[in-house]
């Protein structure tokens, strides 16, 4: 796993720019970014994939698989934390002496010459950024962004704009989002994750104080949240805007109605009260649309004219996106890894489906993650009608004795709710075979389990 050096200096001109493991979220924005900048981009990946595929269409040259000679002429090399320290590209580019830049590095570089609004907490960051991003767009300020998921609207995860204001995904897994020349920073939640990473809740909390007093111009902040309350109490600055339902609220919630596939609430600020429903369902949307108000309201936009914009935001991939129906049965995908995002997920889903049931596929990220939270995870998985438990998805990791998903579908003795089904290839047919007209197959986690969606809708089919 390769961690952010920031004391790499960034050229003055980038050049030809190659990035090892381009099709990741984070990756692949800043390389579009880049090449609609006019830089030349190249780039390689393990596997093909819909962001690998976005690149090749816009002309941009992906190698599958990792070689030497894939870095062709490349004056810099980009890299992602998820990339070993034996790739043969990073060798390469190392014995060739060419700058090699983090990509949390490169992005603060990209993102210093504006006001910089990051986004960061450990979970809603990428609908949060969906939101800023669509909002300031409605509003006139057409801002660059870099976001971790594909905007819907704009069929993109990042863009290069003409205003002031750059807004992104702020990455807090290893800590690189303290090297941002922040000028706004919004804290969606602070609940505990990457512990694998920070060791403790409370050094987990330690570095979100300190990614808020880096913030130059002013903080927003839930006031709901138990762990950012706690990061809040730590900060000394008066530029704080606090949101969320608590009567603490500088941007408060109200009256939130979760109950159908929008969600609705009222939204006060400065004693104006304003009704508003957005496009998405689920109570943490309302959560998320209240802290882009606060951003907006911060910067000087009205709040009005704000929480109609926000209002206008029609989702980002991979967040409860519906992706076909066959014989009654909506099969979605989501992005969810964390217990508290399942959890979330699944609500706005009971809340969508009505009369119909929850068929989860879950795929546990990271063996780490599921030792740490495999009560919470099978707890939060409870919430579905069945969940079906795939095997864990190792990304960065290397595989911990004892640790399974039997940890999580255990919990469960009878397997009335929980069934493991480790082989890829048998859970469509599983799926498909519980499944009655009315009900939602979910596909869940952040690793490869989007990939199943079409088996999921031959097997309906069949």
């Amino acid at each position: 796993m390769i961690k952010p050096d920031f004391s790499q200096a960034i050229p003055a001109d980038l050049g030809n720019c190659h990035f090892i493991g381009i099709g990741g979220s984070g990756m692949s924005g800043i390389a579009r970014l880049l090449f609609q900048m006019g830089h030349k981009v190249s780039g390689s990946d393990v596997r093909t994939s819909p962001n690998v595929d976005a690149l090749t269409a816009m002309g941009i040259e992906v190698s599958i698989g990792h070689a030497a000679a894939n870095l062709g002429e490349a004056n810099t090399v980009v890299v992602t934390s998820a990339l070993w320290e034996t790739n043969p590209e990073l060798l390469e580019a190392k014995a060739r002496g060419l700058p090699v830049l983090h990509r949390s590095a490169l992005l603060a570089h990209l993102g210093s010459s504006g006001t910089l609004i990051a986004v960061a907490g450990a979970h809603g960051k990428t609908t949060s950024t969906g939101m800023v991003v669509t909002a300031l767009s409605k509003l006139g300020a057409d801002p660059s962004f870099v976001n971790g998921g594909v905007i819907q609207e704009y069929q993109s995860s990042s863009a290069f704009g003409s205003g002031e204001h750059f807004v992104i995904e702020a990455d807090e897994s290893d800590s690189s989002f303290l090297h941002y020349q922040t000028s706004v920073a919004l804290i969606t939640n602070v609940d505990p994750d990457h512990l694998d990473h920070f060791g403790s809740l409370e050094a987990f909390q330690d570095e979100f104080v300190k990614f808020a007093t880096g913030a130059s111009d002013f903080v927003a902040i839930s006031v709901d949240d138990e762990g950012a309350d706690a990061v809040l109490k730590k900060l000394s600055s008066t530029n704080v805007i606090g949101f969320g339902a608590s009567e603490s609220a500088d941007v408060r919630l109200t009256r939130i109605d979760a109950s159908g596939p929008r969600v609705s609430f009222s939204i006060a600020y400065e004693g104006e009260l304003i009704k508003a429903t957005l496009k998405i369902p689920g109570e943490h949307n309302a959560q998320n649309a209240a802290g882009a108000v606060a951003v907006l309201v911060g910067l000087g936009f009205d709040f009005g004219k704000s929480v109609a914009a926000v209002s206008e935001f029609g989702g980002t991939d991979r967040r409860f996106q519906l992706h076909g129906n066959r014989r009654g049965v909506s099969v979605y995908d989501d992005f969810a890894h964390h217990p508290t995002e399942v959890a979330a997920a699944l609500r706005a889903a009971k809340a969508s489906v009505g009369n119909g049931r929850i068929i989860t596929v879950f795929q546990p990220h990271l063996f780490s993650r599921t030792r740490i939270f495999y009560q919470e995870f099978a707890e939060a998985l409870k919430i579905s009608d069945v969940a079906i438990v795939t095997s864990i998805y190792a990304a960065r990791e290397d595989p911990e004795p004892g640790v399974t998903a039997n940890l999580i579908t255990d919990l469960d003795p009878e397997h009335k709710q929980l069934m493991l089904v480790p082989e890829w290839e048998d859970v469509p047919g599983v799926a498909a075979s519980i499944a009655r007209e009315g009900d939602f197959i979910l596909t869940m986690g952040c690793g490869d389990i989007y990939k199943m969606v079409p088996a999921l809708l031959e097997a309906l089919e069949a």
